[in-house]
């Protein structure tokens, strides 16, 4: 048999030696997986959502999720409780400055950037699940949200001569509003944020600004 010239040169080149995997510290596959269960969880919801696929789609075992949060309840109540506090916190700032039209528009425009920046996030908040608690869900929020509008309206109440004592009432109302309309916006996404939150005040400023100090039923 007659050696075929170059072989033993191709039989003796290396093989490539795979790139080895670089192991995440603790800290950082508790942030894989809880970017990974917020996606599943604003996709599907908390029923639908398994521990096997934020596992599989973290290419982990399911005991180290189970390590990181007890179960797919803990993982639920940290993704939940830290998108309370993203919102809260961006809302929190917006209402620091300004005459009260301004803040009104800030809080609406702010909802609604929140809407499109993180719409993993608000879709968790907005789906109804039967861990949510009073302290941890979207109408917590919004409830946090009226009690400091509340503030600014019982100001201008006293300004013009209405009962302060319903300015609880209408900041419910007025968020309220905001908040249905930016569940409505998440889906059609038009127009655009800004001219939303400026009809949004348009209707609530102007509303405020013609109420009767001791409205009667229509008819009456």
């Amino acid at each position: 048999m007659t050696d075929v010239p170059g072989n033993d040169r191709a039989r003796r080149r290396p093989v490539p030696a795979k790139p080895s995997r670089v192991r995440m510290s603790a800290t950082q596959r508790r942030e894989q997986l809880i970017s990974i269960s917020r996606q599943i969880f604003a996709e599907r919801g908390f029923d639908a959502t398994s521990i096997e696929e934020v596992a599989a789609r973290a290419k982990v075992s399911k005991p180290v999720v189970y390590e990181h949060f007890g179960g797919k309840e803990g993982l639920y109540a940290v993704v939940v409780d830290r998108e309370v506090r993203a919102l809260l916190d961006r809302i929190t700032t917006a209402l620091t400055a300004g005459n009260p039209r301004e803040l009104l528009e800030q809080a609406a425009l702010t909802l609604l950037t929140y809407i499109e920046e993180e719409t993993s996030g608000f879709r968790v908040l907005v789906r109804e699940s039967p861990l949510m608690s009073a302290t941890g869900n979207f109408s917590s929020v919004m409830n946090d949200v009226a009690h400091q509008v509340e503030h600014i309206l019982a100001g201008e109440f006293s300004i013009r001569g209405y009962d302060p004592k319903l300015a609880e009432l209408y900041s419910q109302a007025l968020v309220g509003m905001v908040a249905l309309t930016g569940r409505w916006w998440l889906e059609v996404r038009k127009p655009r944020k800004e001219a939303v939150a400026t009809h949004l005040v348009n209707l609530a400023w102007n509303g405020l600004s013609h109420l009767e100090s001791k409205p009667g039923p229509i008819g009456s």
